[in-house]
């Protein structure tokens, strides 16, 4: 099999690279992070790369690209620690183009891939914990169309938002409404979370909800995968970044006159956590590579993939922490920025332990050991 990216791939990270080092430098993001941890001007930027409607067709507005592509972009986001949650737009415009209707397309999809609409999954409910069969919010029918009442938490920059994919109870099953924002009815709370970005508590009451799919838990099930896939891609540049922070500093920092790089303890550490990297880029990748597979396959790969994550970024931020001693918990200092990154991606789209769970249940009697 060849892991080698095209040329395409290669110049579409390039193009994201660049963005990242110029345009979203540490102190940009302190800034955007102070100012509530979500910037307009950003998201119009990362819009006019291109980025907003890189899982939307073509003939939609977007660029037509696939997971691989959103894999790469993804990596480059994370090194810079990006807060607009691109993610939720991938997510958005993979379910809405294969899930919802004509109109609903063109309606949405060509504002979606512009950067004018940022829509978002808010899915999250209080009793659930991660599982996305158990939803609470209900919704009714309404003359021509729908309402839907529930609450919704930890929406990523759900106060911004100018619509919301909800999942919610109708005859029995869970369908997906999408939902404008501001509009009657829809109440946002937002602050901001661990990492600095934003995130908000919604909640619908009668509020007009146009429906995307009836079979909901299918759409859902399918947009968390890409929100998996999304951020353990995320994940990566994160500690990519992370480990190269930390070697730098080792090098630099002396004890009893040498560079504490010479000290073979530390080094073997970083060799594990070099180890960590390298085994988490694998699971990315095929995290990835599996988003298109049957949704069985595909979600036990996600889980997997997930779980691997979940244990790699929090050895590789801990280890930075220790190794950089004192200064690795300052806020002034930017290791301690990508520690609280990694602490938070490892709870999004369910913790390690829950895709652990995810993973045992989804094994067969040979548990994946022989064929």
């Amino acid at each position: 099999m060849d892991f080698n990216f095209s040329n395409d791939q290669e110049q579409l990270r390039d193009a994201v690279r660049k963005w990242v080092d110029k345009g979203y430098d540490f102190e940009r993001r302190r800034a955007i992070e102070k100012e509530g941890g979500f910037s307009r001007e950003a998201w119009d930027e990362l819009a006019g790369l291109g980025l907003a409607g890189l899982y939307i067709p073509e003939d939609d507005g977007g660029l037509g690209m696939g997971p691989v592509e959103g894999m790469v972009v993804m990596e480059e986001l994370g090194r810079g620690m990006v807060m607009e949650p691109l993610a939720q737009t991938l997510i958005a415009g993979a379910v809405l183009a294969g899930y919802g209707d004509q109109d609903l397309k063109e309606s949405w999809l060509p504002r979606i891939a512009g950067g004018q609409a940022l829509v978002v999954l808010a899915c999250q409910e209080r009793k659930a914990r991660w599982r996305l069969d158990a939803c609470e919010a209900r919704a009714t029918v309404a003359g021509d169309g729908h309402t839907v009442t529930g609450a919704k938490s930890l929406v990523p920059a759900g106060d911004q938002a100018d619509a919301f994919l909800v999942p919610a109870m109708l005859d029995g099953r869970i369908a997906l409404f999408l939902v404008e924002h501001p509009a009657h009815g829809v109440e946002a709370r937002g602050y901001g979370t661990q990492d600095g970005s934003r995130a908000a508590e919604v909640t619908f009451d009668n509020a007009a909800a146009t429906l995307v799919t009836r079979d909901g838990l299918a759409a859902l099930e399918h947009a968390v995968d890409i929100g998996i896939a999304a951020t353990c891609a995320e994940g990566v540049g994160v500690m990519d970044k992370t480990l190269e922070l930390t070697v730098e500093y080792m090098n630099t920092r002396k004890q009893f006159g040498v560079a504490i790089a010479n000290f073979q303890a530390l080094r073997h550490r970083v060799a594990d956590m070099k180890m960590q990297l390298e085994l988490a880029r694998s699971m990315s990748y095929y995290a990835s590579l599996k988003l298109n597979a049957p949704a069985a396959e595909r979600r036990q790969a996600m889980a997997r993939a997930k779980y691997q994550l979940g244990v790699s970024m929090r050895f590789v931020g801990q280890n930075s922490v220790q190794l950089h001693g004192g200064i690795g918990m300052t806020d002034e200092y930017i290791g301690s920025h990508y520690f609280r990154k990694l602490t938070q991606l490892e709870m999004s789209f369910g913790d390690t332990l829950h895709q652990l769970g995810e993973v045992s249940a989804r094994m067969e009697e040979t548990a994946g050991v022989f064929a």
